[in-house]
């Protein structure tokens, strides 16, 4: 028998394994609570894994159920887990001034799905420094709303916990309703919905437009053409930020329990804010729960797609779906390479984009089918809103999480952890690393569709 390798997929697993058992230890203590008594187990484990993989899905009122120690340990845990296990352990490697090994080189590549390995130390301190600022600047821009609301300590509070919740798509929040209250400041959800974008859009995505801009300011004559993933990143997002709005828009018009009754301005904002936040994060500015069938639906589809490649959001990414839009184009075509931006993807990349869908399209269904075994008086639909939410790391609910039995939601938590890693890595954590075969077998045809 074989001995166990401690592969980089494993690394990075048992990372998040170990991040989400210290953080159930630390939520169940009794000074994590307002009660200061000893924290249920499936309480302080389901919030836990909720925060470090970014999700936002939880079984107790976060502001009343934990106390100021306890929402602090929640943040930290988003924090880190937004960041990545590998980002934050190589932080500390580079504090301590430890240079990196290739195996630890690899793992942060894998985690955050970069191709080059060069310049990892000035990667991460440039990803540090950039999350710190953005985090900062929000906090910053939500403070006089809420300082005004809820007095200066408390307000600082909300403003900077809300930031990094939004920035690292985590979807916590202090209030009960979540962001309903501020379902007419244009400026709260605003703030919010930017901080949401820049998490989901991938750290690469961000430098390279501030690299971009940096060097219109400076008036550098050197030309600069942006790469081909930071091209179809922005465009799916805005295509998708756009269709999301204008068909929240249209489904939700007259839905007094949604939007029926806002006037115009108030219309658009609210649809333009559940399009952001449903491929990302988990916040919300209406009720879930009201919205017709047709919206809850419109809400899976894009919490499928989810967020972008390298970024704190969760999903197939919009990079893996458009390379499939553009697969089935060329199809309809009759041409054989597959061209984006008069660029050839290679066969290596749609295979893996394939993978990701299928892998995660069973999973949802698995997920699905063993949330309605063991909860079969619960609304299907809404099951499965719970199935995606989970996977996506996205964290809306319909209202459900807590009403679900304890099976149920250790079913959600390794639905949020698959999703976290990545249902590929998780596979390939388990079944080890393969040599590659040396082996040429036969061509032959075989009819598909």
């Amino acid at each position: 028998m074989g001995s166990f390798e401690m592969t980089v997929p494993r690394t990075i697993c048992a990372g998040f394994l170990m991040l989400i058992a210290l953080g159930t230890a630390l939520l169940w203590l009794p000074l994590a609570t307002a009660t200061g008594q000893w924290n249920e187990p499936i309480v302080a484990f389901f919030t836990a894994t909720s925060a470090v993989c970014v999700t936002g899905l939880i079984v107790v009122d976060t502001g009343s159920y934990y106390s100021p120690l306890g929402q602090f340990i929640i943040l930290l845990l988003i924090q880190v887990g937004g960041l990545g296990y590998m980002t934050a352990t190589t932080l500390l490697l580079l504090v301590l001034k430890r240079r990196l090994r290739l195996k630890e080189r690899l793992a942060v590549q894998q985690s955050m799905d970069i191709q080059e390995l060069s310049g990892g130390r000035s990667l991460i301190i440039s990803i540090i420094g950039m999350t710190l600022i953005i985090e900062l600047t929000g906090a910053f821009c939500l403070m006089p709303t809420m300082m005004r609301e809820q007095g200066p300590a408390q307000g600082l509070w909300s403003a900077l916990f809300h930031s990094i919740s939004a920035f690292n798509n985590a979807g916590f929040s202090l209030f009960e309703d979540s962001l309903v209250r501020y379902v007419h400041s244009g400026w709260v959800t605003g703030v919010i919905t930017l901080l949401v974008i820049f998490g989901g859009i991938g750290y690469q995505v961000i430098m390279e437009a501030f690299l971009w801009g940096r060097d219109r300011l400076l008036r550098r004559s050197q030309r600069s053409e942006f790469s081909l993933n930071f091209k179809v990143v922005v465009v799916t997002t805005l295509v998708l930020l756009l269709l999301g709005t204008f068909s929240f828009l249209v489904v939700e018009y007259t839905n007094p329990a949604t939007l029926g009754y806002f006037p115009f301005q108030t219309k658009l904002s609210a649809a333009w804010f559940q399009s952001v936040i449903a491929r990302t994060a988990g916040f919300n500015s209406v009720d879930i729960n009201a919205m017709h069938d047709a919206a809850l639906f419109l809400m899976i589809a894009l919490m499928f797609i989810g967020a972008s490649p390298g970024s704190t959001g969760g999903g197939v990414k919009t990079t893996t779906i458009s390379l499939l839009f553009i697969c089935t184009r060329t199809v309809l075509r009759g041409y054989d390479e597959v061209l984006i931006y008069r660029r050839e993807i290679p066969p290596m990349r749609i295979l893996k984009a394939i993978s990701v869908v299928v892998g995660s399209g069973l999973t949802v269904v698995g997920v699905t089918i063993a949330l309605a075994l063991f909860n079969p008086g619960f609304n299907f639909l809404r099951l499965l809103f719970e199935a995606v939410s989970a996977f996506a790391t996205v964290g809306l609910s319909t209202g459900i999480t807590a009403q679900l039995s304890t099976p149920s939601q250790l079913v959600i938590i390794a639905t949020m952890y698959v999703g976290r890693v990545g249902v590929l890595l998780f596979m390939g954590a388990l079944v080890g690393d393969h040599s590659p075969s040396m082996v040429k077998y036969p061509e032959e045809d075989l009819l598909v569709g």
